[in-house]
């Protein structure tokens, strides 16, 4: 499997290149273009994983689709492309064993050895807008994420603070706990900033540029029903 990024950071679209026998693991609706010979099943579990209705409910709940789509090459091979629905980024990993954490609807498609549980967030998360629920990505093989906006990593090497709203991913290793953002929630509210998230420890966190939330807060006013 041979994973090609083009158009990023503004526009991405990930070019996945399948060999004879090989499957891919996508979002419902994230397909753009097959080509070659490649056979499209489409479940409500992971391959290969048990599950069914109640694991597509957690995700449903995580802001990932009920329908996972599995594309498996044939004998000459084949290749998908994928996007995402919001303009962004995208970002191939190869996991190693270890496991990310990875905020909701940034999930775009996994190689067959590569597992996903939806974990709670806590009702701090509620409270401000943003989503409650996080990924738990872990094993070995190939993973595509997306962002709004552009990816790009923080090393963290002690302590570290981001926006929730611009959190894609990060190395299960990082401690993490939600916080406000100012000293008071007076500050924090008036701030425009809300919860934050303040990692300890060692490891990378990937940000993108730009935040759902505050887009919707702004556009929203804007669009008349019609």
């Amino acid at each position: 499997m041979q994973t090609e990024i083009i158009h990023s950071p503004g526009a991405a679209a990930a070019r996945v290149r399948l060999d004879s026998g090989e499957t891919l693991t996508a979002e419902g609706g994230a397909m753009i273009a097959i080509g070659g010979e490649v056979a499209i099943e489409t479940t409500t579990h992971q391959k290969g994983k048990g599950g069914g209705l109640l694991k597509a409910a957690k995700r449903l709940l995580g802001g990932e689709s009920f329908f996972l789509n599995h594309y498996t090459a044939g004998a000459s091979g084949g290749e998908v492309w994928l996007a995402q629905t919001l303009p962004g980024d995208m970002m191939k990993f190869a996991l190693e064993g270890q496991s990310l954490i990875v905020q909701a609807g940034s999930f775009v498609a996994c190689s067959p050895g590569v597992g996903m549980e939806v974990g709670w967030q806590g009702f701090k998360n509620f409270l401000s807008g943003e989503s409650l629920f996080w990924l738990r990505i872990g094993g070995t093989g190939r993973l595509i994420l997306s962002s709004y906006g552009a990816i790009y990593p923080v090393q963290v090497n002690g302590e570290y603070i981001v926006d929730t709203g611009h959190i894609v991913a990060f190395d299960e290793t990082l401690n993490f706990k939600l916080s406000k953002a100012g000293k008071s929630w007076w500050s924090s509210i008036l701030g425009g900033e809300g919860l934050v998230c303040k990692f300890q420890g060692q490891g990378i966190v990937w940000c993108q540029s730009h935040n759902e939330p505050s887009f919707g807060h702004i556009i929203g006013p804007k669009l008349r029903a019609r």
